[in-house]
C-alpha cells in the first residue's frame, strides 16, 4: 500500500490561514484537517475532504498530495 504526503499546511501558510480557517472555509471538520496536518503521511484519505480542500485553495486535487512510498 502506498503512502501520500498531504500539503495542506503548505497551502494554508501561503494563504496566511490557520488550520481552523481552512476548516471553516472548506467545510471539512476541524478534527480532520488537524489530523491531516499533524500526520501528513497517510495511507488513506477522504477524497471528498480533499476535493473540498482543493476547491478552497483553488488548486487541483492532485496538487494537495504527493506519493512518497508505493
Amino acid at each position: 500500500m502506498g503512502l501520500v504526503k498531504l500539503r495542506i499546511k503548505e497551502f494554508a501558510g501561503e494563504k496566511g490561514w490557520t488550520i481552523k480557517e481552512v476548516a471553516d472555509r472548506s467545510g471539512v471538520p476541524y478534527s480532520t484537517v488537524k489530523t491531516y496536518v499533524r500526520l501528513p503521511q497517510r495511507s488513506t484519505v477522504d477524497l471528498t475532504a480533499l476535493q473540498k480542500l482543493a476547491q478552497t485553495f483553488d488548486v487541483l486535487m492532485e496538487d494537495l498530495f504527493e506519493v512518497v512510498k508505493e
